[in-house]
């Protein structure tokens, strides 16, 4: 029996802290992983070459850092290690990307916004695009608390 992977987007949201926190303790039930990636937006050209590196410098370190945080605050709950990785580029077509080179994963889990738009991620493959995943779709309600998140998963 293969392992149940689960693929977070990790940004510094309370939408992507919940996802996260629903997949991590769905793998440690299933005897799965978790896999996060942190996306590093595109940058807008700068005619400034110096300045542009410095920008991309900066969003791809803290991008590295949030993932990192994610990874140990896992493990210290009693996961496994996740898979991390910080991809640049548009947030749909990285998620895309990441699921065709991962024919493994076993669900795409993302965090709903509590109030208002629901988020792009969950727009995008929930409402404009949906049925065109490779795996299932698992949305966690921005309203849950972190004990609802705890007795569901």
């Amino acid at each position: 029996m293969s392992q149940r992977v689960y693929l977070v987007i990790m940004d510094e949201t309370e939408e992507s802290r919940l996802a996260l926190r629903f997949a991590s303790r769905r793998a440690v039930r299933t005897g799965g992983v978790v896999h996060i990636v942190a996306i590093v937006p595109q940058q807008t050209f700068s005619a400034f070459a110096a300045v542009q590196a410095t920008i991309e410098d900066e969003a791809r370190s803290r991008a590295e850092v949030l993932v990192t945080a994610a990874a140990g605050s896992l493990v210290s709950e009693g996961g496994a290690m996740p898979v991390v990785s910080v991809r640049e580029g548009e947030h749909v077509k990285v998620v895309r990307d990441y699921l065709t080179e991962h024919p493994e994963v076993s669900a795409l889990v993302l965090g709903a916004a509590a109030e208002g738009n629901p988020g792009p991620l969950v727009s995008h493959f929930a409402v404009a695009h949906p049925g065109q995943l490779p795996c299932p779709l698992m949305i966690v309600p921005g309203s849950m608390h972190d004990e609802d998140i705890d007795r569901l998963s």
